[in-house]
């Protein structure tokens, strides 16, 4: 039988360790950078110990101590400072990690066959912000592993209505994916697996099942988990249970819920050589032998999308528990809510109600999806409209605003009432505070995202433009902090703000900065000389009582011409203003000055 490669431990369990084969060494040099850092994660005394996490003594893999009356193990190991709704426990549970610094983490990953809509894509950009606040704000090092389901029903089917073979078709739609969510800027896990190319590990695993007495073969081939030979254990995490009766199946199972392990091969089908004869993997058990292969029998986070809590993650622990005999493997699941269309139900392919990633990015940015994400809890279904997504814009342009205008302010630009700095400080100190908190409490981002733009509305309070000279000394520090601690705080969740001035990996950024800055400073003389006409006399104040009618009647005649001939300046300044605009450079003009920043390239432009 099969046995590694894979690191495993277990806080407390029973460990076996088997020396590996060639064809074992090669896998453990193939996966070297991902099995070197989960050694790391490793405690010390049971580091550079490889299993496949099969074990011959019961053991709570998790390393924690059963509470009474919860069928939750709360492990034992680091408090983190964060609180996380685990749907194991249905509550919000402090989380604990095996390694102070380290977090095991499985994403199931996507069944390749077609595009990636903005279903999957919620889901993975949702999980995307969470995995960059634990490591950016909570200094948590992810050790994440995805799933590619590269061999299905779904992949078959539709690579006969090709005439492609199912290879040819899953790797297309694999790279497919993973540009997709370059797109949007979701993190790659730390190593993506392939199950096509860990097909004899899932059998050694089903072998071990059978062995445990959870897996029976059937005469036609197919090899299925026995759900009632986990008694009331399987039903934990969703509370579906076997039904008590014996029910009457229509197929080779001996229960209505248990579930394929593996799958005897059909006419022409892909299939591989098992103990069983010719077939391929079932899909539940595709995810439990990749997990178990790379973190052996404990996990700290398992994630997917609420649809797939129940049959898949269920059975994935059902799986995992009866091959590790453990009394819980995976410690916290994590599961997104459903991206519902405006009228309509969840945003499915199966519903053909769904819009690709490659078509959403046609009308949106990547930075408004992250934004229209930030704006609900990551576990709750949200509508996606027009209007939604517009919210999500209006709230990115508050934001570029604001720092155009405080760019604006620290440069000279803008002329404001003395700024009341201790105000400020305090107020972005508070800000700090609640942002944190609210992370640390289940990732609440919408709580966060409120707490940022009140401070942007007390600093727009602080900025607001007057006619006359102020000579008092500038403000520029606070507002520059103010300034500071909102770009770490989006680039922390995946939204660039620099792109408000010109990008700095542009290879001239800071010379194109420098000439749009003195293009728009030449613009504000030109339109303020334009703008620069004497009031006529008829207007003025008292002083206007020594002039006779005739007088004011002149004045009036020469501001008019005064005014046509400066027009042609205005409207030139008018035209600069929007010819720029189409490449993206918006200038916004004020009472008495200008600014600048960059917007999107019109799209007509870019086609040309």
């Amino acid at each position: 039988m099969f046995r590694g490669p894979v690191i495993a431990w277990g806080g407390g369990g029973c460990l076996n360790a088997a020396a590996p084969s060639p064809l074992q060494r090669l896998d453990v040099l193939r996966w070297g950078r991902l099995t070197s850092v989960a050694i790391r994660a490793a405690p010390a005394a049971q580091r550079n110990r490889l299993s496949l996490g099969e074990g011959s003594c019961r053991r709570r893999c998790s390393g924690g101590t059963p509470e009474v009356g919860t069928k939750w193990i709360k492990p034992s190991g680091q408090e983190t400072g964060i609180q996380i709704y685990n749907s194991l426990s249905r509550s919000k549970e402090p989380l604990i990690l095996g390694n102070a610094s380290v977090v095991t983490w499985y994403s199931c990953g996507p069944t390749v066959y077609d595009h990636a809509h903005l279903g999957h894509a919620y889901s993975y950009v949702r999980f995307d912000i969470i995995r960059r606040v634990m490591t950016k704000m909570f200094g948590k090092e992810v050790v994440m592993v995805m799933g590619i389901t590269d061999i299905d029903d779904k992949i078959i089917k539709r690579a006969n209505e090709m005439d492609i073979s199912p290879e040819t078709l899953a790797r297309f739609y694999e790279e497919d994916f993973k540009q997709d969510m370059s797109a949007l800027k979701v993190l790659p896990p730390t190593i993506y697996m392939r199950v096509t190319e860990n097909v004899p590990q899932v059998i050694s695993f089903i072998q071990q099942l059978v062995a445990n007495g959870h897996g029976y073969a059937t005469s036609q081939g197919n090899v299925y988990f026995d759900v009632r030979s986990r008694g009331d254990r399987y039903g934990k995490l969703t509370n579906i249970y076997p039904d008590a009766q014996e029910e009457y199946v229509l197929s080779d199972k001996r229960h209505t819920k248990d579930f394929a392990l593996w799958k005897a091969a059909k006419p022409q089908e892909i299939c591989w050589d098992s103990p069983w004869g010719k077939g391929r993997p079932g899909w539940h058990i595709e995810c439990s032998t990749i997990s178990s292969l790379v973190f052996g029998g404990h996990l700290d986070i398992h994630t997917g999308g609420i649809d797939l809590a129940f049959p898949h993650h269920e059975n994935e622990i059902a799986q995992c528990e009866a091959y590790h005999q453990c009394e819980q493997w995976g410690n916290y699941f994590l599961h997104s809510g459903h991206l519902h269309v405006k009228g309509s139900k969840k945003m499915s392919k199966s519903l053909k109600n769904y819009i690709t990633v490659k078509d959403f990015l046609k009308e949106f940015s990547p930075d408004q999806f992250r934004m229209f994400c930030l704006r609900s809890k990551y576990s709750s279904g949200v509508e996606y409209s027009d209007d939604t997504m517009n919210d999500a814009k209006n709230i990115l342009h508050i934001i570029h605003s604001f720092i155009s205008s405080a760019n604006a302010y620290m440069k000279g630009q803008l002329n404001c009432d003395t700024i009341r700095e201790d105000v400020l400080w305090d107020k972005l100190a508070l800000t700090k505070k609640t942002v944190e908190a609210a992370c640390a409490d289940d990732f609440d981002t919408p709580r966060a995202i409120r707490a940022i733009l009140d401070l942007i509305h007390y600093g727009n309070r602080q900025l607001k433009t007057v006619t006359k000279e102020n000579r008092s000394p500038r403000s520029a520090v606070v507002f520059g902090a103010i300034l500071s601690y909102m770009v770490e705080f989006f680039n922390t969740v995946g939204i660039t703000l620099a792109e408000s001035q010109v990008p700095a990996e542009h290879k001239h950024s800071a010379l194109l900065s420098s000439v749009i800055d003195e293009l728009v400073s030449f613009r504000i003389k030109v339109r303020s000389f334009a703008l620069a006409v004497p009031e006529a006399a008829g207007s003025m104040s008292a002083e206007s009582a020594d002039f006779s009618e005739e007088e004011k009647q002149q004045q009036k005649a020469e501001r008019r011409q005064q005014l046509q001939e400066r027009m042609p300046l205005l409207q030139a300044c008018d035209r600069l203003r929007q010819d720029l605009a189409i490449y993206g450079i918006n200038i916004k003009d004020r009472s008495t000055t200008s600014t600048w920043e960059l917007g999107k390239i019109n799209n007509k432009l870019e086609k040309h």
